[in-house]
């Protein structure tokens, strides 16, 4: 099998990943320092990298793999994670969603919403559409070491609850796709709220993608594979149990969609390892009755 390498034999997990141009010396001295809500970033950036090493994996993201093995890291914390190759579907549905509204809307603003150290641009980049990619000032001094602004590329350092940055998004023109991939759900209800309606109010017609978590699932983080492995400052918070709960708020939002990760398209789930897509198969109750309070939901906002 194709990279059959085991990136967890060592402490040091970048150690174990091959980085595109090989025979380059590769850095493997920048230092991680971020907040606790902040590091969870680094769960589906690994997860990524992991995916890439597979001979059919979810998708291909060599700058995650070039990130993993430059940063000081242990990352053997998740050995033997399943959330990584359960993220990595996220990112993929999350995608095919910005896909979509780049096929319709080529030359339209993305929007990351807590950006992280993900790829997206690389990756499906239409060459024409405008990025505006915004996490907090620790995460973007980390993300500077990697990644670049450009003609139609830009960070911002600020929190989403600071309005300020939403004068560069609307200097754009639209239309506008808002992309919060675990983002929002580590935010308390009443700010993930604010978060929300902030952007509704502001960007008539826009399309918002943002995940949410039912209350069961934010109380069972200590069993959680993943996020047991970090301290409960990094936890998520904001409970949902209907994600439709946004449609009252006042501010012009309806749910177009919401799937679960069981949802994803046919050719996702064939790349899936064979023992989960035997669950899913023939047992898939067992882990629906787990993951149906995890929703990924694509709204759009009233045209005013």
């Amino acid at each position: 099998m194709k990279n059959s390498t085991n990136f967890f034999a060592t402490t040091d997990l970048a150690q174990n990943f091959a980085v595109p141009g090989a025979g380059d010396e590769i850095s493997t001295s920048i230092q991680v320092n971020l907040g606790p809500v902040q590091e969870t970033l680094l769960i589906p950036l690994l997860g990524r990298a992991q995916e890439t090493q597979k001979q059919n994996g979810l998708l291909r993201d060599e700058k995650a793999v070039q990130i993993v093995a430059q940063l000081d890291y242990d990352f053997s914390k998740w050995k033997g994670t399943r959330s990584l190759i359960w993220a990595s579907l996220r990112t993929r549905i999350f995608d095919g969603y910005v896909e979509e509204f780049l096929a319709r809307h080529p030359r339209g603003t993305v929007v990351e919403v807590g950006c992280g150290l993900n790829t997206r641009f690389e990756r499906i980049d239409n060459g024409q559409a405008t990025w505006v990619e915004l996490d907090l000032p620790d995460t973007i001094a980390l993300r500077r070491q990697f990644f670049a602004d450009g003609p139609r590329r830009s960070m911002i350092a600020t929190s989403v609850l600071d309005s300020g940055w939403m004068d560069t998004v609307e200097s754009t023109g639209g239309p506008w796709i808002f992309i919060s991939e675990a983002a929002l759900i580590y935010l308390d209800a009443a700010d993930a709220q604010r978060a929300i309606s902030s952007i509704a109010a502001r960007f008539a017609g826009a399309f918002i993608v943002f995940d949410t978590t039912s209350q069961k699932l934010v109380e069972a983080q200590a069993k959680h594979d993943a996020m047991r492995q970090l301290a409960r400052a990094s936890w998520f918070r904001w409970s949902c149990d209907d994600p439709r709960e946004v449609e009252s708020w006042g501010v012009g939002l309806s749910i177009l969609n919401s799937k679960t990760l069981l949802d994803a398209e046919s050719d996702l789930i064939a790349r899936l390892p064979p023992i989960m897509r035997l669950i899913m198969r023939f047992a898939p109750f067992l882990l629906r009755s787990r993951m149906s309070g995890y929703r990924l939901n694509l709204a759009v906002v009233a045209n005013k």
